[in-house]
């Protein structure tokens, strides 16, 4: 049985008048269904331009990008990609940004509102529904950016540093709020990220990429031994120290 997504010898390379910059090279590897797995790597090696290939906004250079067995090109309705920042529109309500997605896709039945509501209650901003984004906190702006792609039912989940803009504390409730999210959603998901402690407590394997042109150092697949487990849980547990220093032991190897 094929994976829910593959990789398979995927090259590169950034070209400009200067001449040709590799960025990624011969970077395999697979995700299951349901499955949360994380990439790190030095500043700069190519982390985001990766995420850039498996949503189909870049076309390898060589190898191959299949999801569900398909070219990603022809797949990219299934993909939701979550950024940075939040990109919410201030002339917009939060209700207004969450179903920006199912207007451009001309997906606005009463089943998609609904669920759009549903899931304005559930992660609790429904109170803040009429409200404009610069009205909430960072970490509320981000449960709506969330919500706002998840309304969409993607069945892969790319997440590109989306904790990065907020101060530490924020960002330690954010992470474990949106991770708890998308385990609970059963999603697909590769959150992308330079922090170590957000990758491990979030995913259930890290993926470590090399110095540009980058490529795999190694795969750690993570477990902690508790049930319905949390990022804030899994950071407090025995195991978590284990799992960074032999993570952070690949990534300052020499190459």
């Amino acid at each position: 049985m094929d994976a829910f997504l593959n990789l398979t010898d995927v090259r590169y390379s950034y070209h400009s008048p200067e001449g040709e910059t590799p960025a990624l090279s011969d970077i395999s590897f697979s995700v299951k269904e349901g499955e949360f797995v994380a990439i790190v790597g030095p500043s700069g090696c190519g982390k985001s331009t990766l995420l850039n290939l498996i949503c189909g906004l870049l076309a390898p250079e060589a190898g191959e990008i299949t999801l569900k067995g398909n070219p990603v090109l022809r797949e990219r309705e299934r993909i939701g990609y979550m950024l940075q920042k939040d990109h919410l529109f201030e002339w917009r309500s939060i209700y207004r940004n969450v179903i920006l997605g199912l207007e451009i896709r001309r997906k606005c039945t009463e089943e998609t509102l609904a669920r759009a509501e549903a899931m304005l209650e559930q992660y609790g901003l429904a109170p803040f529904r009429n409200a404009r984004p610069s009205e909430l906190s960072g970490g509320m702006r981000q449960r709506a950016a969330l919500i706002r792609t998840l309304v969409l039912e993607p069945e892969l989940l790319l997440l590109d540093e989306p904790f990065s803009a907020l101060d530490y504390q924020t960002r330690l409730t954010v992470c474990d709020d949106i991770a708890t999210i998308i385990r609970r959603e059963q999603k697909t998901a590769i959150l992308v990220t330079h922090d170590l402690s957000e990758a491990i407590s979030c995913a259930d394997r890290v993926i470590v990429l090399g110095k540009r042109p980058a490529r795999i150092r190694a795969v750690v697949p993570v477990h902690f031994a508790m049930e319905n487990r949390t990022p804030f849980q899994c950071r407090s547990a025995p195991e978590f120290k284990e799992y960074f220093n032999e993570i952070w032991k690949e990534l300052n190897a020499y190459d």
